[in-house]
């Protein structure tokens, strides 16, 4: 490799259709900065592909075969949090959109998406960038940027405001060390505040509480019940 020339971004693609991966890569073949180094078509192999290969990004199907694209990302960006993951699905869903967000996903696009957009993504992704696709995360977005005075429920109530400010940044996709930085706090206290905030809610995991978050939030416009 010459000095100074940028290594080419490498990209593994997740999806139990072999036709949609075959779509992928014909496009990515033909780009000098991106190159497939592998591929897979389950939970299974996509873990076990990832810890052969670490790629640079992972362009992952939300529904598998044998489970879902969501506890892969989970799982591979648990070993690997280099490596980034595009989740690639056929449908608009505001609760996979949170799996995905909180299993550590950069970006989420909708199959739909045209070819140089989805191009355009993985090298965003690639680069360290978070991609959600609009159309999936505005409204999502928005309920989450209520404040809690549009919230009438008990267990949301019993948060403190630095509770409240870390539990909206952990529903966005923030790390404990980005909502340290953000917050200027250490990432130890951030995972305290982050168990603390668990226990009020009564849940046991960061995207289950970035799921209630939504649905007690109010959208503008909406009556609560």
């Amino acid at each position: 490799m010459a000095a100074g020339k940028i290594p080419p971004l490498r990209v593994m693609l997740v999806d139990d259709h072999e036709i949609v991966r075959d779509g992928i890569r014909a496009m990515l073949d033909v780009e000098d900065d991106v190159v497939v180094t592998t591929e897979a078509a389950s939970v299974r192999e996509a873990v076990d592909e990832a810890d052969r290969t670490r790629p640079d990004v992972i362009v992952m199907d939300v529904r598998l075969s044998d489970g879902s694209g969501i506890e892969a990302t989970r799982e591979i960006r648990a070993k690997h949090p280099n490596t980034k993951v595009l989740m690639l699905t056929s449908f608009a869903d505001d609760e996979a959109l949170f799996a995905s967000i909180m299993a550590g996903a950069s970006g989420y696009v909708l199959k739909q998406v045209r070819s140089g957009d989805l191009l355009r993504a993985i090298r965003a992704v690639g680069a360290g960038e978070s991609l959600l696709d609009p159309a999936v995360t505005n409204s999502v977005l928005e309920r989450l940027r209520k404040g809690k005075h549009l919230m009438k429920d008990e267990r949301l109530a019993r948060l403190s405001p630095q509770e409240e400010r870390i539990l909206t940044l952990v529903a966005e996709g923030r790390t404990n060390r980005e909502i340290g930085e953000e917050l200027r706090l250490a990432e130890k206290t951030v995972k305290n505040y982050v168990s603390s905030i668990l226990s009020k809610l009564e849940v046991a995991r960061r995207a289950e509480a970035a799921a209630y978050l939504a649905r007690h939030t109010t959208m503008p416009g909406t009556v609560e019940e």
